[in-house]
């Protein structure tokens, strides 16, 4: 691409760090996943710091074990979880915008609270699109800073705007940031097969403390706590949307995210919004949460003034 220069060089790479835009739509009919940041709220106001719009590419750090030297002069923000960010060894900043001098070395170490941060930069990373998107999903080996979905290795060199670099400051609202160590209540919007669920299991599903178990990833995140017993023996596959919270046999409840399969056939209890799967995405295995039943109406003003906040 013409207006791509090198951002930053790959000093040591950690367990999986992902350049995600918005996420690739419109092809789910051909069994391409969705994928995109899995905390869109921290996502939106790392891009929304440094003066991005809506969808600019930005780097998912999952777990830390990150060190990248920035080749140029950079304005950056890191939002999201506290992976125990470092700029040359001093703490890093959260949350709002900073300047990185070429030579200089943003370090992501270990989870302190969350389980993600996303970097941004000005004018936003570059690489080529897959299917109308760069959002890297490693299972199906699309887009990514290589085209092929693959995380950063050592070496690796990622690519940036050559916009102008101009200096921001600007920190986000206190409000808007989330405590990653307290116990979020995910909202959950009722789904057509809920009625199926007997009264002691929904009871139980919006009245007792889940734990997020050790099996989550980008595609779902598997609760573990009473077993939730529905009617359905059999359903036909359908389509699955973000946040679908499908129960298999064994009553435990599983929180479909970015990089979810494009059909299933479990029956669900409906979906998280897509804040409540922002919040999710941030849980380390072991954490409790807790589902909230809510109207579409408020979840949608919810969601409403998020936009309006990080457009």
């Amino acid at each position: 691409m013409s207006d791509a220069v090198p951002g930053f060089r790959v000093r040591r790479a950690g367990p999986l760090a992902l350049l995600q835009d918005a996420g690739r739509f419109g092809v789910r009919r051909l069994g391409v996943t969705q994928g995109g940041p899995a905390d869109l709220h921290a996502w939106a106001w790392a891009n929304r710091l440094v003066g991005n719009g809506w969808g600019t590419t930005a780097l998912e750090v999952t777990f830390g074990g990150l060190a990248l030297e920035a080749a140029r002069d950079l304005t950056l923000a890191v939002c999201g979880g506290d992976l125990g960010a470092t700029l040359d060894d001093a703490p890093l900043p959260l949350w709002r915008g900073l300047r990185v001098r070429a030579g200089q070395v943003v370090t992501f170490r270990q989870p302190v609270a969350g389980l993600r941060a996303y970097l941004a930069v000005a004018g936003g990373f570059r690489a080529d699109p897959v299917l109308g998107s760069t959002a890297c999903v490693v299972r199906e080996g699309l887009g990514g800073h290589d085209g092929h979905g693959q995380p950063l290795t050592e070496g690796d060199r990622l690519d940036t705007s050559a916009a102008a670099q101009d200096e921001r400051s600007e920190a986000a609202p206190a409000e808007v940031r989330p405590d990653y160590a307290a116990v979020p209540h995910l909202a959950l919007l009722p789904g057509a097969q809920i009625g199926e669920f007997d009264g002691l299991s929904l009871y139980r599903a919006f009245n007792t403390a889940w734990r997020v178990d050790d099996r989550a990833d980008r595609m779902g995140v598997r609760l573990t706590g009473p077993r939730l017993h529905c009617r359905l023996e059999t359903l036909v596959s359908e389509g699955l949307g973000l946040g679908a919270v499908q129960v298999p046999p064994d009553g435990q409840p599983i929180a479909l995210l970015n990089d979810r399969q494009t059909i299933g056939g479990y029956p669900r209890l409906g979906a998280l919004t897509p804040l409540a799967c922002a919040r999710l995405a941030q849980c380390l295995p072991g954490q409790e949460v807790r589902l909230t039943a809510v109207a579409a109406e408020r979840a949608l003003a919810e969601h409403r003034r998020f936009l309006a906040a990080v457009r």
